[in-house]
């Protein structure tokens, strides 16, 4: 039995970075049956015990190689609303992939790329997920339509409920649309899995500010339970001397005009003001979607990080696609100050040189000064990808209780307010998709015990 991994087409690195097509091509069908062949269906299979929300992971595998793709998705949307998403931004290489079996003498069964291949032929064969239960006459209201939104609200549809998903922007999807580039998750994906929720009943209003439009106490009063997903959109930044340059931007602006907003068309109405060299601070897989999005402006694109490449937060696939596509990585080096000219435009950085220190509690390495390390590069664009926090506008004038840290206090799920529970980036701080899922799939099941 073949101990490597089957590998799906891809885009070459020199076709790449000229367009925002998915760079991933995934699986056909003789590849796919060929990966699911190598599955050892294990009796007690580790790989289920590593995803959040606890997909049958051998049984839909097993249906692959049998040809059964129906049935494949049939198992797969019993436990996720976003198959077609997942099996593209799940970091599976730190979840269920790195529990099996097969990955202790070769590599780990593409649990991934076999989700996605069975998600794209539903979508092009226009399979359908199980149908929902007869209405039960209860009302929910979910806050915006990010991972943990959608998935609470796909849960809660097929058990019955009645379900309103209130977006602030004009296109659902959250994150999904505004914040993954097209190069990794095309957003036509991310409106046909909205497209299957509302063939379920689930109903979708844009454009509509909670906290404004509608408070947080009204939707209370009209519906028996509210679910509050919405996010962490609220920039970062280092509050060093120079960030209020015109050329600095937050990595959340960049990917919001890019995504959302088609900045990256001739046409645009909101085009990005694009620099010759460019950095991008920070490691993470925000921080790697923003310089690969530059890099397809043209622009001389950087990564500044200060750590090392092993300490990257960033997917590992990610880090090797950026390299392909000639993103230059500057390890260990942190920015002290931006310097500007006369029109506080951009026009370079201070930069120190770091090291590494202890491994401290969170498991992480500390980082150090290098003493008389102080140098300057030439840059005329910065970009801080340097995480998000909670932004509680749809909180407004309402009594719920935040933790110290600024999010919004739960147990398990649910918040101080009767009936109104909360999950995803909101609760945790920023996370993964697949983290804010598994917070929706928590509140659907806490909604359902607490009001039926």
């Amino acid at each position: 039995m073949n101990d490597k991994k089957v590998k799906g087409k891809i885009q070459s690195p020199e076709d790449r970075v000229t367009n925002y097509k998915e760079v991933e091509l995934g699986y056909t069908p003789k590849q796919a049956i060929e990966e699911a062949s190598r599955c050892l269906h294990c009796a007690n299979p580790r790989c289920v015990q590593g995803c959040p929300v606890s997909i049958a992971i051998p049984e839909f595998i097993k249906a692959i190689k049998e040809d059964n793709l129906k049935k494949a998705y049939q198992i797969i949307t019993e436990s996720s609303s976003l198959p077609a998403v997942c099996g593209r931004v799940c970091p599976q290489e730190k979840q269920c992939e790195s529990l099996c079996i097969k990955g202790l003498r070769g590599e780990s069964i593409s649990i991934g790329s076999l989700e996605r291949y069975v998600a794209d032929q539903a979508i092009i064969n226009n399979f359908s997920s199980a149908k929902p239960k007869t209405k039960n006459g209860k009302r929910v209201a979910i806050v915006g339509s990010g991972p943990a939104g959608l998935t609470c609200a796909g849960d809660l549809a097929k058990a019955g409920f009645s379900v309103d998903v209130y977006e602030i922007l004009h296109k659902a999807g959250g994150v999904l649309t505004y914040g993954i580039p097209e190069f990794r998750l095309p957003k036509s994906i991310v409106e046909k899995e909205v497209n299957s929720l509302k063939k379920l009943g689930v109903k979708i209003y844009t454009d509509v500010p909670i906290g404004n439009a509608l408070s947080l106490n009204e939707l209370s009063e009209d519906y028996d339970a509210v679910f509050l997903g919405t996010g962490a959109g609220l920039p970062k930044f280092m509050g060093i001397k120079g960030e209020d340059a015109n050329e600095v931007f937050s990595a959340n602006e960049i990917l919001t005009r890019i995504n959302l907003m088609g900045g990256f068309k001739k046409d645009a109405k909101t085009p990005i003001k694009k620099g010759k060299k460019a950095y991008v601070i920070g490691g993470g897989n925000v921080a790697m979607d923003a310089v690969r999005s530059l890099k397809r402006l043209g622009i001389d694109a950087h990564l500044m990080y200060r750590r090392s490449e092993e300490e990257l937060p960033a997917r590992k696939m990610e880090v090797e696609h950026a390299k392909e596509e000639g993103i230059k990585f500057d390890l260990l080096t942190n920015p002290v100050e931006i310097l500007v000219d006369e029109n506080n435009s951009v026009i370079g950085m201070k930069v120190v040189d770091m090291m590494l220190g202890e491994i401290g509690e969170d498991g992480r390495r500390s980082v150090i000064e290098k003493p008389k390390s102080l140098h300057e590069v030439k840059c005329d664009m910065v970009v801080m990808a340097l995480g998000t926090s909670p932004n509680h506008g749809a909180l407004k004038n309402s009594k719920i209780k935040l933790t110290d840290r600024g999010l919004i206090d739960v147990n398990n799920t649910k918040t101080n307010l009767k009936n109104v529970y909360a999950g995803g980036d909101a609760v945790t701080g920023a996370a993964t998709v697949i983290l804010a899922m598994e917070a929706g799939k928590k509140a659907a099941k806490e909604i359902m015990e607490d009001i039926l």
